[in-house]
């Protein structure tokens, strides 16, 4: 009859090597960047080889009894299946796993109510930080929650002086405004989503500002906001098309909503980009392959998570951090004229 192996612990590692089982828990403490401090690089070698020669797994249950920590970070969104969110939780987990961490995602669908419970749910799972990319610019939640020595980061959007990773959404908006200008759009509208995120406000403003330094002042009822998503913007351009004269150019502040705009125009009988140019936000990938290509910002959504979880965890261990911007670039396509 064959039984189940016990799994070799740090006690059959000391009795293996000759040490004793304090030595053999400090040398093999993932957070202990110098075991050599606690034995001779001989011993600390010999208990490396033994641990991986009978095949010792730390049991993490146990190392986060000692260090009071679960290792494992919450992270809530607006909505999962947002192919913009799900790329930037994709960076966030990858770099969780390389840091031998945990993740798990809820929604908060964007309801204030709904983020303070999932919120508290996964403080009650005890975990050790959260990321938020749900943040609402006109609720005063995350502050309630520094207040409360909770340690959290933001990514994608930003409020107030919380910590966050995010796109350099002004300069990207800046970057809208130069290329529209470089091609003579001068009657511009913008579909800028919803208007409690930072994404909207600030990169509508920073084609607003810009056109301004251009003497160009974007009259209020072609500023909409509204939702992100595809229906969203058809109905913010079908909004902006029920008047005249029409723009000459749309800039939605997330790709979706640029292709919702599309749709308007072409049921307006308007020629992308002859009479009308459309630019978006975040170049998804089907940005390129639509049958008029999307000329768009592209935002470093993946590393935006990466850089998310790398800041929650140096916080963590005590580090001073910094908010942080990531570069926009732009990406020229059809939809503006050019290939």
């Amino acid at each position: 009859m064959t039984g189940t192996r016990r799994p070799f612990t740090q006690r059959m590692i000391a009795s293996d090597v000759g040490v004793s089982v304090t030595t053999v828990s400090r040398v093999l403490n993932p957070a202990e960047t110098h075991p050599e401090r606690w034995a001779s690089p001989e011993t600390v070698a010999a208990i490396i080889r033994s641990a991986e020669r009978n095949g010792y797994r730390p049991n993490p249950h146990a190392t986060s009894l000692r260090t009071a920590r679960s290792n494992v970070v919450g992270v809530l969104v607006p909505r999962l299946q947002d192919f913009v969110l799900a790329t930037i939780y994709e960076g966030i987990d990858e770099a969780a796993t390389e840091a031998g961490v945990s993740t798990f995602v809820t929604n908060s669908l964007d309801k204030p109510d709904l983020q303070r419970v999932r919120t508290q749910q996964m403080l009650d799972r005890r975990v050790d930080g959260l990321i938020f990319g749900d943040a609402h610019l006109d609720d005063d939640f995350l502050d309630d929650l520094a207040r409360q020595e909770v340690t959290f980061v933001l990514a994608s959007r930003r409020h107030g002086d919380h910590v966050s990773v995010t796109c350099d959404d002004p300069a990207g908006g800046r970057l809208v405004a130069e290329h529209l200008l470089a091609t003579d759009r001068r009657e511009v509208a913008i579909l800028a989503g919803l208007p409690f995120a930072s994404t909207a406000r600030e990169r509508s403003q920073g084609l607003i500002d810009r056109f301004a330094e251009a003497g160009l002042e974007i009259p209020e009822h072609r500023i909409v906001f509204n939702g992100f998503d595809a229906a969203a913007g058809r109905e913010a351009a079908d909004q902006i098309l029920a008047r005249r004269p029409y723009p000459d150019a749309i800039f939605a502040t997330n790709d979706f909503a640029a292709i919702g705009a599309m749709g308007a125009l072409r049921d307006k009988g308007l020629q992308i980009p002859d009479d009308v140019a459309v630019v978006g936000y975040n170049d998804t990938p089907l940005a390129a392959s639509l049958p008029i290509p999307l000329t768009t910002i592209r935002s470093p959504m993946h590393e935006m998570g990466r850089q998310a979880l790398q800041t929650l965890l140096r916080k963590l261990g005590g580090a001073e951090v910094e908010s942080r911007r990531l570069t926009p670039e732009l990406i020229i396509r059809a939809s503006t004229g050019s290939d």
